[in-house]
């Protein structure tokens, strides 16, 4: 969460000093909040907001829960979490379908917040969730604004009413009640009405607006407010309630650099909750904003629980039952790899995604070194192989691995470092779907850990183990022919005799500890006497 980075960075160097402190006294406090003060204001948080959130984690942070907690920092952060998920709007607040269909969502903004292009995730992932939405292009006034929504639309597979060219011909009051009308012919369920929007607030844009909304009724009426705007966010947001009365807020581009504490004001002062989040410039970087997931990523806490959606989105099931079969019976194969990687490529940006993980502030310069077309050129490498190959690599001598790099654009050194960590990883899933502990590499075996399987027990290797060639060439010898050599029989005798017999043994005698005369036959034989 670009947007936010800087208030996480701050917040978490704030919390770091607490963490040596067994207890915390109330200057400890009064530190920590006077930090906390500064990270938001330089967030561009509102004052208003700032003096109620800091008040209320002073008096919690100097309470009973935080000097009886058995780790006071910790403590402190989950109140700080608890009041930033107060600030953010406390609960998830979902759309409010109508009774009757078509459920009428209106955008409204200011020009350039991104409503057009919201419009279209918006309607996407409306289709995803089994809803047939139509956009009406009711924005008549900025240039190509028209164009821009059938082209979404377009890309977002979804159907679009635009009767008028725009460029400031038409009336986009009647383009909005005629777009509802449509919807009911064609048998729409949703209906989203993109609305002009202007580089400032003034009466004009007000009374189209007002006069939008009157005409159509909507259910919903979304805010779209850029996250990069500043503290002119809580000016825009108090005008557009006074003039137009909004029931949920949108923030857009959050995977901005800027420092996009403003937004986390507009909740907290208009009292209406932010519902949607637009987090890139695809049509799939849009998601429900959830306070509490947000106020997560903000303190560095992660986001496992959206991670977990998208995984659930992006993979199938029935194929994870089949690859996970084969890692089992060791035929996982190249082919079935790259299908792996396809299918973490749906999920969206390696990035984002490792962005929610807890503790991922810690990886800050990994994940911007991180390349995100190193996927996208292991997928160049598979393709350049033959369907034999992908299914058996131990073909892959050094003729072929030179034509798979020049098919693909690589090195013969890319292309044998991903034959190895292909190797590695089917050898580690193996073990795992095994139900054993995998041999991570750089970390040494986990104590107690299995592995899969027993271990192999090694069979000592027999043979003579003395210093004299001949004596050992002859023991070895008659090992090989199955005749118990000397050195193995003396073991068993009483100690002091220098040659393997026993005292008081008498060769050829056939008593115990002492060779038979047919031993010492076959020995005289192979020592060639």
């Amino acid at each position: 969460m670009a947007t936010f980075g800087n208030l996480s960075d701050r917040l978490a160097e704030t919390f770091k000093n607490l963490r040596t402190k067994g207890k915390l006294s109330a200057a400890d406090v009064d530190g920590t909040v006077r930090e906390i003060r500064r990270a938001l204001l330089d967030a561009d948080v509102a004052l208003e907001v700032v003096k109620d959130f800091t008040g209320k984690v002073r008096e919690r942070a100097l309470g009973d829960e935080v000097s009886k907690a058995l780790n006071p920092a910790q403590q402190v952060v989950q109140i700080v979490n608890d009041e930033l998920i107060t600030i953010l709007g406390g609960q998830q607040r979902r759309l409010e379908f109508a009774k009757k269909p078509p459920t009428i969502i209106m955008l409204a903004g200011l020009q350039g917040a991104g409503k057009t292009t919201l419009a279209g995730k918006l309607a996407k992932w409306l289709a995803k969730d089994g809803h047939t939405p139509l956009l009406v292009a009711a924005d008549l006034q900025r240039p190509n604004a028209v164009t821009q929504l059938e082209v979404v639309a377009r890309q977002a597979g979804v159907a679009v009413y635009a009767p008028e060219p725009g460029n400031g011909v038409g009336d986009p009051v009647k383009v909005a009640r005629d777009g509802v009308k449509y919807a009911l012919q064609k048998v729409h369920d949703v209906v989203i009405v993109d609305t002009a929007g202007r580089l400032g607030v003034d009466a004009e844009l007000m009374k189209q607006a007002a006069n939008i909304r009157k005409a159509i009724d909507p259910d919903e009426v979304l805010f779209v407010i850029d996250a990069m705007i500043g503290q002119d966010a809580v000016a825009t947001a108090k005008a557009f309630q006074d003039g137009v009365d909004f029931t949920g807020v949108v923030l857009t581009k959050l995977d901005g650099d800027a420092r996009g504490g403003a937004a986390l004001s507009v909740a907290s002062l208009t009292g209406r909750p932010i519902m949607f989040a637009s987090t890139g410039e695809g049509l799939d970087d849009f998601e429900p904003f959830h306070p509490d997931r947000m106020a997560g990523r903000i303190l560095d806490l992660g986001d496992i629980l959206t991670l977990i959606e998208q995984a659930q989105g992006a993979f199938d099931e029935d194929e994870a039952r089949k690859v996970a079969e084969k890692f089992a019976t060791d035929t996982f194969t190249l082919d079935d790899f790259l299908g792996q990687m396809q299918q973490l490529r749906n999920m969206g940006s390696i990035k984002k995604m490792m962005s929610m993980l807890p503790g991922a502030g810690a990886m800050k310069a990994q994940l911007e070194n991180f390349d995100e077309r190193e996927i996208v050129r292991t997928e160049a490498i598979i393709q350049s192989m033959t369907k034999l190959e992908r299914t058996s690599p131990k073909l892959l001598n050094g003729s072929r691995r030179m034509r798979i790099a020049r098919g693909s654009g690589s090195t013969v050194t890319e292309v044998n470092q991903l034959v190895q960590r292909f190797e590695q990883a089917a050898k580690m899933m193996k073990t795992v779907a095994k139900g054993g502990m995998p041999n991570i590499p750089g970390m040494g075996p986990i104590p107690g850990a299995g592995y899969g399987g027993k271990p192999k027990q090694v069979a000592k290797k027999k043979g003579s183990k003395s210093g004299n060639p001949a004596k050992r060439a002859a023991e070895n010898a008659a090992i090989a022919s199955g005749i118990k050599p000397v050195s193995e029989t003396a073991s068993a005798d009483a100690a002091g005799s220098g040659f393997g017999l026993g005292s008081g043994a008498q060769p050829g005698k056939g008593k115990a500890g002492g060779p038979t005369e047919e031993e010492m036959a076959a020995l005289q034989k192979m020592l060639g006497r």
